[in-house]
Order: structure tokens, then C-alpha cells, then sequence
């Protein structure tokens, strides 16, 4: 079960009697990371699949960047489920969907994120060798999926803060 891997942290009295549940220094440090991955994988990815194909350093390099990507949202993820208290997830990919049905992530975000968690596994257990269109196409384009889910889990976070009591 996913939400086993998210440690609980004590809640903290805000004033009004809510409590703080979300650690905001957990997250926003897997945020970071999250984006200084993207980063990563956008300055060596190739500008088509047969260059990718063609130096297997470089599609070592995109295919454990993004899969480290995906990792750390399943992270946020799970870090936000369990601390919450939402519904817990059985999988990476319950995880996306549960945020996105707590208003934590769009529909669209929380469905890309889902596939997403299907390549990380591919990507981290070797599935039957690695995709190379699969991983260009996410490098390519899945990163937007990655920043949009960074970005709603960073507004949401700021909502949290600044809602009174």
C-alpha cells in the first residue's frame, strides 16, 4: 500500500482550531527536485526518437531522469495522501487519481500522472526493455504533464497556507 511510505507527522494547531497536516518543507522540496529533474531530462533529450535510439548514454540518461521525475511526485503524492488523511492508494497510479478526486490536481493531470507511474515502472524494472518512442514521447511532451502537476500541487499548498482557519 502506497500510503505505508509517507511517514505521519504530528498535526499542528493553526490558530482557529484547524491544524496544519501537510508538511510544506517535505513537499516543497520533492518540488524542487521535481524540477530540477524536468530539467534535466529537457536539456539532454534528443530532437527525435532514432538520435535517442542511437547513444544509449543519452537515453540512459532521459529514461532515469524522467523515471526519477515520476518518483518524486509518486513522493508528493503519497506524502500528501497520508498526511491529509485521504482515501489511501494501492498503487502509484491510485495515488494521481486520488489527488485529483481531493481537488489537489486536474482530472487531466491526475490521468496523465497515472500513465506516467506505468512508464516509471517500466523504466525501473525493465519491463521487457524499454520503449524508446515511449520515453522520447515523454521527454518530449509527458514533461509538460510533469510541470502542470508541480505546478497545481504548489497552488494548492498555497491555498492551504493562506486559508484562514
Amino acid at each position: 500500500m502506497v500510503r505505508a511510505h509517507a511517514r505521519r507527522l504530528p498535526r499542528k494547531a493553526r490558530a482557529g482550531g484547524s491544524t496544519v497536516v501537510v508538511n510544506a518543507g517535505v513537499v516543497t522540496a520533492k518540488l524542487a527536485e521535481l524540477v530540477a529533474r524536468i530539467a534535466r531530462v529537457r536539456t539532454h533529450t534528443p530532437a527525435n526518437a532514432e538520435e535517442l535510439r542511437q547513444n544509449q548514454d543519452t537515453l540512459d540518461l532521459v529514461s532515469f531522469n524522467l523515471m526519477l521525475c515520476v518518483q518524486s511526485a509518486c513522493d508528493i503524492a503519497s506524502h500528501i495522501l497520508a498526511d491529509e488523511g485521504f482515501r489511501p492508494a494501492l498503487t502509484l497510479s491510485e495515488s494521481f487519481e486520488r489527488l485529483g478526486e481531493q481537488g489537489v490536481i486536474s482530472p487531466e493531470t491526475s490521468a496523465a500522472m497515472a500513465k506516467a507511474a506505468g512508464l516509471r515502472n517500466v523504466v525501473a524494472h525493465g519491463y521487457a526493455g524499454v520503449d524508446i518512442h515511449a520515453v522520447f514521447q515523454a521527454a518530449s511532451r509527458g514533461v509538460v504533464d510533469l510541470d502542470a502537476f508541480a505546478s497545481q500541487v504548489a497552488a494548492w499548498m498555497k491555498g492551504r497556507s493562506e486559508s484562514p482557519g
